[in-house]
């Protein structure tokens, strides 16, 4: 094996270990009894939308759930009436998952005690400098990744 191929193998490994004990805290410190912290993925990647909606296989791709548990997972927060869903106008088959308003009110008061708990954990441990070094090498992993699965 070579250095280069070692480097990236520590890297990983570290990177993936600091992923998991930040993970394990922030969902520790999560303000969960109104909604789970795979619920607010959800309603945070629609937030980032145009219009607060995505197609349903696109929101999948954000997700670290399978396609089942997505569906499963929109249902309940349809049921909520955290979103809803609304038929694709261009693909008869698509569905877009939609954050109504009652979703967005209840994802900004969750959003402000889980962005306290996480600017303690990485911004805590992590002068200014680092925190944007951080950002533009993971944004740099990421393209890197996406741009080899074309």
């Amino acid at each position: 094996m070579t250095n280069r191929s070692t480097a990236a193998i520590n890297a990983w490994e570290s990177l993936f270990r600091a992923q998991v004990t930040v993970l394990r805290e922030l969902n520790r410190e999560f303000p969960n009894d109104e909604l789970s912290f795979n619920e607010y993925d959800v309603l945070f990647n629609l937030t980032k939308q145009d219009g607060r909606k995505l197609r349903i296989r696109d929101l999948n791709r954000h997700l670290l759930l399978t396609q089942p548990s997505v569906s499963r997972m929109v249902d309940r927060l349809v049921s909520r009436g955290l979103v809803s869903k609304e038929s694709d106008p261009g693909d008869g088959r698509g569905t877009f998952v939609c954050l109504t308003d009652e979703g967005f009110s209840l994802f900004r008061k969750v959003a402000v005690a889980h962005a306290d708990s996480i600017a303690r954990h990485v911004g805590g441990a992590l002068s200014q400098e680092e925190l944007t070094q951080l950002a533009k090498l993971t944004a740099k992993l990421r393209a890197s990744v996406a741009g080899e699965r074309g």
